[in-house]
């Protein structure tokens, strides 16, 4: 399954500690140098019927356009080790917390989340099928995790590891999306707010005194979301650990700002011990102009407060085939701050010539 499919139907990814402190100083020590030259990272997804010299051709005219990182959802050594040969990082894109693994919901069910209406996503996915959310406090999820990053970042052509969906469930859709569904998603409704699985429950309830299923409005809870956006950092905090023991990058794809990404996935990915951060603003799903672009980079950048650097990830189908307003973005995202953007969509000559000229 092509791991950016969602884009086209849904429109858009027991708690084992970390040392404190860890993660953070090891993200420090890769973390790029303030004044780096802009560089553009692109989503991709390998064709493993690609040959060496077609791939060779295409990964120096990347190289040429300023791409300095390579995110590929599946693996194919040769595609990682031919953008490698053309000084193009290649990292592995990893889906987190959604796990569509048949083979894992058999031998494990218990992994998986569950809404306020008492559904798993394994007998319930929300939404479409493949919605599979794994809960990021049950026993034994975050050291499955990390032993699939393990198995990642130890072989040798893989640079570095890109998170997606390391988030809950979209409690709330972009505004754009609702008509997919028929579905008015003004307030949160019980069967897309996740997770309220007894671990998750307990969990809170021995902290704050409270079982958030007998409050009468939990989505209106500051602790109860609190606990929510820490229980995704834990995973993110280990996450981090196993690839900064291997001393490479951790990256992430989220919600577009960070208000944006709270409210509605639960992430609160500007407290993450990453190296780089790829906020996914794709405007279209928000009904917003180009210009919106600029707004949410500066809102994310400001909020960073420099911990890491963020590149605009930006949906080329959102841009209606309009050169000048992709180079709009582009601009816009760089004037407020952005180190650069990531690309999702068809890298024509046109758009490679359009990031020549932003990262020169």
């Amino acid at each position: 399954m092509n791991k950016r499919n969602f884009i086209k139907s849904l429109g858009l990814g027991s708690l084992a500690m970390i040392e404190p402190g860890i993660a953070s100083k090891a993200a420090n020590i890769l973390k790029p140098a303030a004044a780096a030259k802009v560089q553009h990272r692109v989503w991709v997804n390998p064709d493993h019927k690609d040959t060496a010299a077609d791939l060779k051709l295409r990964y120096a005219s990347y190289k040429a356009a300023g791409i300095g990182v390579i995110y590929f959802e599946e693996d194919s050594e040769l595609h990682f080790r031919t953008a490698k040969e053309a000084g193009i990082a290649a990292h592995r894109w990893f889906w987190t917390m959604n796990r569509p693994d048949k083979n894992l919901m058999a031998q494990h069910p218990e992994f998986y989340s569950e809404s306020r209406k008492g559904e798993s996503c394994v007998d319930k996915p929300p939404y479409v099928g493949y919605y599979r959310f794994v809960c990021p406090n049950k026993p034994g999820v975050v050291d499955y995790l990390k032993s699939q990053a393990e198995q990642i970042l130890s072989k040798d052509y893989v640079d570095g590891i890109h998170l997606d969906y390391i988030r809950f469930v979209d409690v709330i859709l972009p505004v754009n999306l609702w008509k997919n569904y028929g579905i008015d998603q003004s307030r949160e409704l019980p069967e897309y707010d996740f997770c309220y699985c007894k671990t998750c429950r307990e969990k809170y309830q021995q902290a704050y005194g409270i079982d958030p299923l007998t409050m009468e409005h939990p989505d209106q809870s500051p602790s109860w979301r609190k606990f929510r956006y820490d229980s995704i950092t834990n995973v993110v905090s280990n996450m981090a650990g196993v690839a900064h023991r291997h001393k490479k990058p951790i990256t992430a794809a989220v919600f577009p700002t960070p208000e944006i990404a709270k409210r509605i996935v639960r992430q609160d990915w500007v407290n993450w011990p990453l190296d780089a951060v790829c906020p996914m603003i794709y405007h279209g799903f928000y009904s917003e102009g180009v210009k919106w672009i600029g707004d949410a980079v500066a809102e994310g950048v400001k909020a960073l407060h420099g911990s890491f650097p963020l590149y605009a990830g930006l949906y080329l189908p959102d841009f209606k085939g309009k050169d000048a307003d992709v180079r709009e973005g582009i601009r816009l995202a760089l004037q407020n701050g952005a180190a650069g953007v990531s690309i999702f969509g068809s890298l024509t000559p046109s758009l490679l010539n359009i990031l020549r000229e932003t990262a020169s």
